[in-house]
């Protein structure tokens, strides 16, 4: 199964950012925290660099606790500052104005020392598509100044949105990068939503989710659907079919429908709080 999702609009955007990154005092990125480092734009490291770093880890009700930690660590040491986040019901929204002050510290200090005050600082908001960007912000604004969508690629232009005195963002549009070189990356950036369902196989992407949930959550699919997991993932995906009453005209079991649950169970949280990579990396040379 090939993943790859490059719409012409989004080397325009890049384009964009690479222009605007110049009025920018800190990059805060925005990543999925059941996938962090694949919902990562390689990019973003380059376009960023120099500059004050925030990485916002949303969704973050989602994912694995324990995971959250050894990420958020993970990041730490990399030299980031780090927010975990659940951009819809505004947890921890409080901590991230004293980050990003404290990230933009010796900035804040550097315009004092020439006599300029007041001056905001100015953030970029990036990340991938459907990763969370405009709700975070309009959760953060308090009001609803960028626009939101759970499908990929609904913020087109830049908006530059002032938050208060001291802080104005600049949002911009979700990017992907030309290439996954792993397609391991591709894969979970599919499950998440990241990619447009229409261009995937829900089929078999059902399959890899029961093989990765079936491998580091055992019991979580026989909890939720009654399965018995000691079986092949097609197998599985046939009781769950069964189990659910995915039924199509002709009596026939229908496994789509089934594999279209599984997905969007997933997504919704419903099965759990998952987490499909860990932080010590090994796993991606393991199965890249």
């Amino acid at each position: 199964m090939q993943f790859q999702w490059y719409p012409g609009h989004m080397t325009k955007a890049k384009r964009q950012m690479q222009e605007d990154i110049k009025l920018i005092d800190l990059v805060i990125e925005l990543v999925d925290a059941r996938i962090p480092l694949s919902s990562r734009n390689p990019d973003i490291d380059e376009l960023g660099k120099n500059k004050a770093r925030l990485i916002i880890m949303n969704k973050s009700d989602l994912s694995d606790e324990n995971q959250n930690k050894e990420w958020a660590a993970y990041f730490k040491k990399m030299g980031y500052y780090v927010v975990g986040l659940d951009a819809r019901t505004k947890t921890g929204m409080k901590t991230v104005t004293n980050v990003v002050m404290e990230a933009c510290k010796e900035k804040i200090e550097r315009d004092r020392r020439r006599g300029i005050l007041n001056r905001p600082v100015r953030a970029m908001v990036v990340g991938i598509p459907n990763v969370g960007k405009s709700t975070f912000i309009n959760s953060y604004a308090g009001k609803a100044c960028a626009k939101t969508g759970n499908k990929p690629g609904v913020t087109k232009g830049k908006q530059w949105i002032r938050l208060n005195k001291n802080l104005e963002l600049l949002d911009t549009p979700g990017i992907l990068w030309p290439k996954f070189e792993d397609q391991m990356v591709g894969l979970r950036l599919a499950l998440i939503g990241a990619i447009k369902d229409e261009i995937l196989n829900i089929d078999e992407l059902s399959l890899e989710l029961i093989k990765v949930l079936t491998r580091d959550y055992a019991g979580i699919l026989t909890d939720r659907y009654g399965v018995d997991e000691t079986q092949a993932p097609v197998k599985i995906l046939e009781q769950i079919a069964e189990n659910r009453k995915c039924i199509s005209k002709g009596n026939e079991l229908d496994y789509s429908k089934a594999a279209a649950l599984l997905i969007d169970e997933f997504r919704g949280g419903r099965l759990g709080k998952i987490t499909l990579e860990k932080p010590s990396g090994q796993e991606t040379q393991e199965q890249g």
